[in-house]
């Protein structure tokens, strides 16, 4: 009899999303070179939308979901890989239309999957997560676009989310001074532990009243929110300065208008980790290795066991989660 084991499956029972823990067989789940004993995985704001219905995430049911995952690699029928490779696998269709990093195995095309940078562990890959390499991702794409230290501060918006914090990390370990504007006054303490040189608190902005062109004020700004915040950064960058729009936690609009990019030349970067190109994927993830990496890294980080996993959405979806949850799956 074919070896099982544990899963988090995610259903459409009736027009109605439902997940559930249950027992699989390695055949049962969807085809892939490589086959991966999954360490870690974590929880993304995407997964909990997806695990609870919240949001039209999956695109097939049924489907396991975890759009992360890292291990060991178990065996693959692609060159590139074999057996005991320490591995990491996020984004493209994983945990949305091919089973994902909630199960004890992950069976994935070669193409998805990225070596382990030198030094990492899956614990770390994964307290890192899609929600860190998205961060990682934002740094790169704004300092291809010329963002320097020197150039002034940097402000990042969902500061106490995931990609809020390993942002507000990362940028610090580079040197740059960081201002953390968040919504939760409570967290100070916490965003200044993580490197954050300011914080700035949301109700102090006057959003209703944002001017086409602000005080000069940002040489980058990294953006978890959407809607005004975003457009108050856009009008306060300083000229040639860049901005990461990442999430639309407050609203996917955007009003704003051209002048802060025809008058100041800034720069306006979507970033997107689904698609990102395999080459930059593995450069970001080894600077995630080395002079990005984190260096609090496990104070931002909760675990989880994997029997824990199906109580752990609630809180994301009402926004009651700050740092990274990593899920302790073997």
């Amino acid at each position: 009899m074919a070896e099982r084991f544990k899963a988090f499956r995610i259903f459409n029972e009736d027009g109605k999303v439902a997940s559930r823990m249950v027992d699989m067989a390695l055949d049962e789940l969807d085809p892939g070179e490589v086959v991966i004993r999954t360490a870690y995985s974590s929880i993304n704001f995407k997964d909990a939308l997806a695990a609870t219905g919240t949001g039209k995430i999956i695109r097939r049911f049924p489907c396991v979901g975890g759009i992360d995952g890292a291990g060991t690699v178990e065996s693959s029928t692609d060159p590139a890989f074999k057996p005991g490779d320490a591995v990491i696998c996020t984004s493209y269709d994983t945990g949305v239309a091919h089973d994902g990093g909630y199960a004890e195995r992950m069976r994935v095309p070669a193409a998805w999957v990225v070596p382990m940078p030198k030094g990492m562990t899956p614990f770390e890959a994964m307290a890192l997560g899609t929600a860190g390499f998205t961060a990682g991702l934002a740094v790169e794409r704004m300092e291809a676009n010329g963002l320097k230290p020197a150039n002034g501060p940097v402000i990042v918006s969902g500061a106490t989310g995931g990609v809020g914090s390993v942002a507000i990390d990362i940028l610090t370990r580079l040197g740059y001074r960081v201002v953390a504007l968040t919504g939760k006054e409570a967290e100070t303490d916490y965003l200044k532990g993580i490197g954050a040189a300011e914080v700035m608190l949301r109700s102090s902005l006057d959003l209703a009243k944002i001017r086409p062109l602000g005080s000069e004020t940002w040489a980058g700004a990294v953006d978890n929110l959407g809607g005004d915040v975003l457009s108050w950064m856009a009008s306060t960058v300083k000229i040639g300065g860049t901005i990461a729009s990442i999430g639309l936690a407050a609203t996917h609009t955007f009003n704003t208008t051209v002048m802060p990019f025809i008058l100041r030349g800034v720069t306006l970067c979507g970033i997107d980790s689904v698609n990102c190109p395999m080459p930059l994927r593995r450069r970001v993830w080894e600077r995630l290795g080395s002079d990005m990496k984190p260096a609090h890294l496990v104070t931002m980080t909760r675990t989880i066991g994997f029997d824990q996993l199906p109580g752990a959405f609630d809180a994301f979806v009402k926004g009651q989660v700050r740092g990274r949850t990593a899920v302790k799956i073997a």
